[in-house]
């Protein structure tokens, strides 16, 4: 068969007597012999065997343990970095017209010039049953225990392959930006969930700018290590609060965003970040202890939103791959917030939220997305809306 438009999640579109397929490990225009992996009925979802004819755009794959027989790691390490940019471009533009009602035509850009391999600093490894640490196949519980993943930097994982670990334990590794690596191995005992530190401490120390976080091994940080400053930077040029606004950091994890928009509102004014995490939220309390004018709550946002009596001159948001949905955003609208940063990192979820917004008067005023996770079909997006009615 021959491959279409790329879909969102990784696969091509193919047609078959009718019937839609995904095929995975294609680009589009290839034509390919595919192995039907699941059958919906009305459509097939589908991994290459042979590539008959290949895209100009497919090279050597650019992670060694990635593909049909490997792991599910980089499902575009085989695209040049150019192309599947191209594609992840696509993607947004379908989903924000689909879901969105928005049109985009814009390009995915590179975070940052440090390449397609090497820029993740932190991980997660499964240990199966051999005690082993591997990656998951895609969408299996078997793991490859081959660690050459093409997003790593060398040495990161680094004689873990060759310990006896903890059958079903996870081993979270990180190295952080004073260049120390830190593994922490977690595990269910019980109803208890143990954490192990085995090398390194249980805190990872990040730096944006000339602040300094402490972050649990365990919480969230961003994977590239260039994401969290250019982030911060687009963010602040954006969200603008005057000298003595209120700024709403929602979903903040371990208050990053929250940093900036402080040094923008000043001691007269107020942010509020909220993330339900504790462990972010510490971290956020511990690195912004010198701002009085955060306040950090450990909560759903959903519930803080709900106990503000006053509304905000802006909010920043940075939801899970789910999304901020519905409520969350009625919420924001209701508080009367002019202008909204929203930040995504998956397409038909971020497009939903933006026809949401759309929906209730506000704009799209502009909208960049990173190609965050190079080799991958994972992108980042963010776009700033601001609603005319309210002063945005």
């Amino acid at each position: 068969m021959v491959t279409e438009s790329p879909a969102n999640g990784g696969s091509c579109i193919a047609h078959h007597e009718g019937r839609v397929v995904f095929v995975r490990y294609a680009l589009p225009g290839e034509r390919v012999r595919v192995r039907v992996t699941v059958d919906r009925g009305s459509y097939w979802h589908a991994e290459v065997l042979e590539v008959i004819e290949p895209s100009p755009d497919r090279i050597e794959s650019l992670c060694p343990i990635a593909g049909v027989h490997g792991a599910g790691c980089c499902d575009l390490a085989f695209a040049r970095p150019s192309a599947a940019r191209a594609i992840k471009a696509a993607v947004v533009a379908n989903q924000l017209e689909r879901l969105g009602g928005h049109s985009w035509s814009g390009e995915a850009e590179p975070l940052s010039d440090s390449g397609p391999t090497g820029w993740r600093t932190r991980v997660r490894l499964e240990v199966g049953g051999d005690g082993r640490p591997g990656f998951h196949r895609y969408h299996s519980d078997d793991l490859v225990t081959d660690l050459r993943c093409g997003q790593l930097p060398s040495g990161m994982l680094d004689g873990l392959d060759t310990a006896d670990w903890r059958a079903g334990a996870q081993l979270q590794v990180a190295v952080d930006d004073v260049g120390e690596r830190h593994v922490v191995s977690t595990s269910k005992q019980g109803k208890r969930h143990i954490a192990t530190v085995v090398e390194g401490g249980y805190h990872a120390v990040q730096r944006v700018g000339s602040r300094q976080w402490r972050i649990p091994v365990t919480a969230f940080w961003q994977a590239h290590r260039d994401a969290a400053r250019v982030y911060s930077a687009l963010v602040a040029q954006w969200a603008q609060p005057a000298s003595g606004a209120t700024a709403w950091d929602l979903y903040g994890g371990a208050g990053v965003f929250g940093a900036a928009l402080a040094d923008a509102v000043g001691e007269t004014g107020r942010v509020l970040t909220v993330d339900t995490s504790r462990g972010s939220s510490g971290a956020a309390r511990a690195a912004l202890a010198d701002l009085p004018q955060v306040e950090i709550v450990t909560d759903s946002v959903r519930r803080a939103l709900a106990a503000q009596r006053d509304g905000a001159d802006v909010a920043v948001l940075d939801p899970p791959r789910a999304g901020a949905g519905r409520e969350v955003i009625d919420r924001l609208a209701a508080a009367g917030v002019p202008r909204i940063v929203h930040i995504g990192c998956e397409a038909a979820s971020f497009a939903r939220d933006i026809g949401l917004y759309r929906d209730l008067g506000y704009l799209v005023e502009k909208l960049r997305v990173f190609d965050a996770f190079p080799l991958t079909h994972h992108v980042e997006c963010v776009a700033l809306l601001t609603h005319p009615k309210m002063g945005g």
